[in-house]
């Protein structure tokens, strides 16, 4: 078994995804580990929660570290947060690695649980990275 002491997840979420991942049923899981079913598929949503968690985790930290940082409030279009990326690209000297359609479609494909169609439901805070990334980190609690 992997030794999941240099990460998040419990000795029995590693063990339990494991066994998944080697095609494993819950029920056979369960068998193996003397407990229900019901109990495996509880290690396994509390395992991917902490697997989401290390994820946004990693998002908000790369948000943090870019040279060029700005909050963007709830209620803001899609095109006016477009439109602000680039001034403050321009403004911070840095090129944005993506043309209007590609930051677009990257923008809706991190922020589409914190948008209704054209607007944000939610405050997002924006980076710009030395190398043009636009890294976007959204409180969706």
């Amino acid at each position: 078994m992997t030794d999941p002491g240099a990460t998040i997840l419990t000795d029995r979420q590693v063990e339990v995804l494991e066994l998944r991942e080697r095609g494993r049923t819950q029920r056979e899981v369960a068998a193996e580990l003397g407990t229900t079913d019901s109990n495996v598929s509880a290690i396994e949503r509390a395992a991917e929660d902490n697997v989401e968690k290390a994820r946004r985790t990693l998002d908000l930290v790369r948000t943090l570290r870019a040279p060029a940082r700005f909050t963007v409030p709830a209620g803001t279009c899609f095109e006016d947060l477009v439109d602000r990326i680039y001034e403050r690209g321009d403004e911070a000297g840095l090129k944005v690695d993506y043309c209007r359609p590609e930051l677009y479609a990257h923008l809706y494909g991190v922020l589409g649980d914190v948008a209704n169609e054209n607007m944000l439901n939610a405050a997002v805070s924006v980076g710009l990275t030395s190398d043009g990334e636009v890294r976007v980190f959204a409180d969706e609690s």
